[in-house]
């Protein structure tokens, strides 16, 4: 992002003091709108410059002039400096986690109350309770707080980590610079100090010089602090006399006792059993050894071992989407840098990546995204179905002269044949309409999907398969030809019949899919009024036609609450359609839909959204039909072993249901044709996302914007991402990576080390580690 200018945000308007929290939201503004360098004029607002995440990694600078209020810099990020022209008031720095934070000037009580990253320069003093309750991951740099003056009472009260530097120079109180009882619960951490003291928590700390490691730590920081408060002048002075600085310590926890550690054993003997009684808790139900176990088991002694199940399981979002596309595997080939290699796997599996996935598709593989679970977005597929309008098709199998009429040129039936014709297959499509893609070229309207994307694939698919003969009518004659004819025929003629509720006055009511059709023709019209009947998704999209027909009040009814969900329903609310339920409809008049309540809805126009049904009038009498449907087996073959039925003939269901339909009857086919029936796999177990460990990804990013990020956020549920934590954390170096041929690998537990601790399991990202239990000895 290109920095812009300076911008200078006042803390009052004509007047008036802005409250802190309107301050905090056009600071955050200017933040996201790509200001780096931002002027404060404040008048006591607190939490100034903290939680500035949206800049990620870029620097902003943050200069408040004016009077700062509390929590100046509390919860900063690591990206922010702040420089305060002044003095400050409590609570600086308060849960610092990684900002930079000058005071030009003395800072009140708790400077650095809590901090666990970052840095606080402070020109003068600091009241009491400064550095208190402080830690250290070290994962990170310690904190650090630097004083040019004095500290007041109870500095480093329960610190747990951190630096803090007392420089004494120009102090309030001369003759003791660190306050009344510093030190008080000191546990971690350590404290530079300069000048005279009078008396520390002995207790908890120790007094002590530093030595050479400490001496360099302290003199190679100093410049810049002394920089950034403008007093480099003394540098000098705090440096060349190595003798004038002490530094107090935490003592550690056997310190603090003076006594030597004890071991469980004198635990169990001198404490446990003291109190308790021989067997502690339950010692009067068993009289089982329960004294300490000398030695760690490990190999065939452990009770747990770590089992790698890498890729065992299907993550969630394969596991729901009914194409079957492998979208963790695409993650993972962008993360690798195989952009190209990740938008044409797409195509092994559907002929429709960009304009189903990437537009029409609820993608319900986002609904089952793991990182849902820890309130954290989706990760985004329809970004990566967009991009693969690009994907290059693969290379066909070889000719194996066998030929399949595909009956239906909607997305089941090109499903169908493009999976039959990368298996080798000659697939001829059979279509009465003039144009392929059924639903998706005739109802589906152009504000959901532009024409381009899908006649882009329309064409890249008709690459593939050149054979199509399109207005062609089908009878059961016709039928009867093409099953001579061919080797193999697939029924994929959908859905195409608008169901009506026959209410009084019903015939005045246009199907829904009727509508589309006409309104994708640029052939429709409606009225001032518009009601539909059925709150479906086909309804939404007529509700959305309708009102950019120039409708002026579109009207949904449905019995129950509408089933309608995603775009179609996004569309629909933003066209200004309004939701009824439940609704019973009494008649239709030449003026309006009477429901069963009494009440009449104004209608010039209604439309029947409530389903769609098969016309198979074509079909013979010994192919069998379940209420209107094809009936078929779990492989989409029809009582007829040579005919198949895919897609909203056999039930009615999404685009991408569809698709995948289409492709188990390809593999269905492919394993007939090839004499190997029944060769379908078993579909894996989903894996279980307890397992998933969340915590590694950054809570803060709102959305996704782009395939890469999408990529890096993707918690990659059962299949390693090699990030090699397990073998770092690993307490008796127990794991172990080891090649492959090529680029696999795998992780390996050498058990003659590994104690069954589960370390690895309970830390992995991606839910590969199992700990189970061994199996018993004989």
């Amino acid at each position: 992002m290109s920095q812009k200018p300076t911008i200078m945000i006042p803390g009052s308007e004509k007047g008036v003091r802005v409250e802190s929290r309107v301050l905090e939201e056009r600071i955050q503004k200017a933040v996201a709108d790509g200001h780096r360098r931002i002027e404060i004029i404040a008048q006591g607002q607190h939490g100034i410059g903290g939680r500035l995440w949206q800049a990620g990694a870029e620097k902003i600078l943050l200069r408040v002039l004016g009077t700062s209020g509390q929590r100046v810099g509390a919860m900063g990020f690591p990206s922010t400096v702040i420089d305060v022209v002044g003095p400050a008031s409590d609570d600086v720095g308060w849960l610092n986690a990684g900002a930079q934070i000058t005071i030009r000037g003395n800072a009140t009580n708790g400077a650095g109350n809590a901090m666990a990253q970052g840095k606080i320069f402070v020109a003068g003093d600091i009241g009491a309770r400064g550095m208190t309750m402080t830690k250290h991951n070290p994962r990170f740099e310690p904190p650090e707080l630097w004083i040019l003056g004095g500290v007041g009472d109870s500095f480093a009260e329960f610190m747990a980590g951190g630096v803090a530097v007392v420089c004494g120079i120009g102090a309030q109180q001369e003759e003791n610079i660190l306050g009344y009882r510093p030190c008080v619960g000191m546990v971690g951490g350590k404290i530079f100090f300069r000048g005279p003291h009078q008396g520390y928590s002995e207790h908890d700390a120790r007094l002590t010089t530093p030595d050479d490691e400490e001496w360099h730590w302290l003199t190679s920081r100093m410049p810049a602090f002394l920089d950034a408060i403008g007093r480099r002048d003394l540098l000098a002075l705090l440096t060349e006399d190595r003798g004038a600085w002490q530094l107090l310590v935490a003592r550690k926890p056997y310190e603090k006792t003076g006594a030597a550690g004890r071991s469980i054993g004198r635990f169990h003997g001198e404490v446990w059993d003291k109190e308790l009684g021989k067997g502690g808790l339950i010692g009067d139900l068993t009289d089982q050894d329960m004294s300490t176990v000398e030695v760690i088991t490990t190999g065939n002694l452990r009770r747990f071992v770590p089992l790698w199940e890498n890729a065992k399981y299907l993550p969630p979002c394969q596991a729901n989407c009914p194409t079957g596309i492998p979208v963790q595997k695409r993650w993972e080939l962008i993360r690798k840098g195989k952009m190209q290699e990740a938008v044409d796997l797409a195509l092994e599996y559907t002929p429709f990546p960009a304009t189903v996935c990437g537009y029409l598709c609820p993608n319900l593989c986002m609904q089952g995204c793991t990182r849902q679970k820890a309130d954290l977005p989706a990760v985004d597929t329809a970004l990566l179905g967009r991009a693969s309008l690009q994907a290059t098709a693969p290379e066909p199998a070889p000719a194996t002269g066998r030929k399949i009429a595909v009956i239906g040129g909607g997305a089941a039936g090109l499903s169908a044949a493009w999976q039959l014709r990368m298996k080798g297959h000659e697939a001829v499509i059979h279509d009465a309409r003039k144009k392929l893609g059924g639903k998706i070229t005739e109802t589906i309207p152009t504000s959901r999907i532009p024409d381009e994307v899908v006649n882009h694939e329309l064409k890249r698919m008709e690459e593939v398969i050149p054979h199509k003969y399109l207005k062609h009518p089908l009878t059961e004659e016709e039928f009867r030809n093409l099953y001579a004819k061919y080797d193999i025929v697939v029924v994929a003629t959908g859905a195409r019949k608008g169901r009506k509720i026959p209410v009084p006055g019903h015939e005045r009511a246009v199907a829904a899919l009727e509508f589309l059709r006409e309104s994708k023709l640029d052939r429709a019209k409606v009225g001032k009024n518009v009601v539909i009947i059925g709150a479906g998704n086909v309804g939404c999209d007529a509700a959305a036609e309708a009102a950019r027909l120039g409708a002026r009040s579109v009207t949904l009814i449905d019995i129950q609450q509408p089933a309608s969900f995603g775009p179609e329903r996004k569309h629909a609310e933003a066209a200004g359609a309004k939701f009824l339920w439940p609704r019973f409809t009494k008649q239709i008049t030449e003026k309006a839909v009477e429901l069963t309540d009494g009440t009449a809805l104004p209608a010039d126009t209604v439309i029947m959204a409530v389903g769609d049904q098969p016309d198979l009038s074509f079909l013979p009498e010994e192919i069998k039909t379940e209420r209107g449907f094809i009936a078929v087996n779990e492989r989409f073959r029809t009582s007829d072993p040579k005919v198949y039925a895919v897609g909203d003939a056999v039930r009615l269901g999404l685009l991408t249901e569809a698709i995948g339909s289409g492709r188990v009857a390809a593999r269905a086919i492919d394993d007939l044709l090839r004499g190997r029936e029944d060769a379908c796999n078993p579909i894996p177990a989903i894996v279980d996302t307890e397992r998933v460990h969340l915590e590694y990804y950054d809570p803060r990013l709102p959305a996704f914007t782009d395939a890469a990020t999408c990529a890096a956020g993707c918690a990659s549920c059962g299949a390693c991402r090699d990030c090699g934590l397990c073998e770092t954390l690993c307490p008796q170096n127990a794991i172990s990576r080891r090649a492959l041929e090529g680029d696999e690998y795998e992780y390996v537990v050498d058990a003659d080390r590994c104690i069954g601790c589960g370390f690895c399991a309970s830390s992995c990202p991606c839910g590969i580690w199992r700990l189970t239990e061994n199996d018993p000895m004989e």
